[in-house]
């Protein structure tokens, strides 16, 4: 998957099912070490080239790497046949721990209620998480709920996000073999 703009350039490779192996650069160290998280977690092979106009800031090059991450998902799913749709997770890390529910049922909504204390989180602008669910949401089309309790350190809080993100969807992309080639949805498509 291939996302170029005036702003950004990003190139994604992707494997559903996979072995957790990541090769992430995005120019902003903390989100490749999220994003390995949530490859390592969620058992895909995934590939990340970005590089955008941080000179500016970095929330063109962060949306775009969830605009173009989910739609990778999507196009990986494809008609989403014997999918089971939907998975959860309820990861803790230390002292943090975050709960995340994902629904790949066609209708992209993004309840996230997730605070950190400081703007920035290693180099990433904290407030930038929420535009990185939101594109994701949007561009997979799909529910996301993300819940983050107390945590001593933002580093936490972010670290079991991803990391119950990556669960939660290893779980909804997984097959079904009771589906086997069945849309999991009553409408008959997602």
């Amino acid at each position: 998957m291939i996302r170029k703009t005036k702003e950004t350039e990003i190139e994604i490779n992707l494997e559903i099912e996979g072995k957790g192996k990541s090769k992430i650069d995005t120019k902003i160290n903390f989100l490749n070490h999220m994003l390995e998280l949530f490859t390592k977690h969620g058992a895909f092979n995934l590939e990340i080239k970005a590089k955008g106009d941080l000179e500016v800031d970095q929330h063109h090059l962060v949306e775009d790497i969830g605009i173009t991450l989910g739609q990778a998902f999507d196009q990986a799913l494809g008609d989403k046949k014997g999918i089971n749709r939907a998975g959860f997770f309820a990861m803790p890390m230390d002292e943090a721990l975050a709960i995340l529910a994902i629904d790949i049922g066609g209708r992209p909504y993004l309840k996230f209620e997730a605070k950190f204390k400081e703007n920035k989180i290693g180099d990433l602008d904290s407030e930038l998480i929420h535009d990185f669910f939101e594109a994701f949401s949007n561009n997979l089309k799909c529910n996301i709920h993300v819940r983050s309790f107390e945590g001593r350190t933002d580093h936490h809080k972010a670290e079991a996000l991803f990391k119950a993100f990556g669960r939660a969807l290893k779980m909804a992309c997984s097959k079904d073999k009771k589906l086997k080639d069945a849309i999991p949805s009553t409408k008959g498509l997602i």
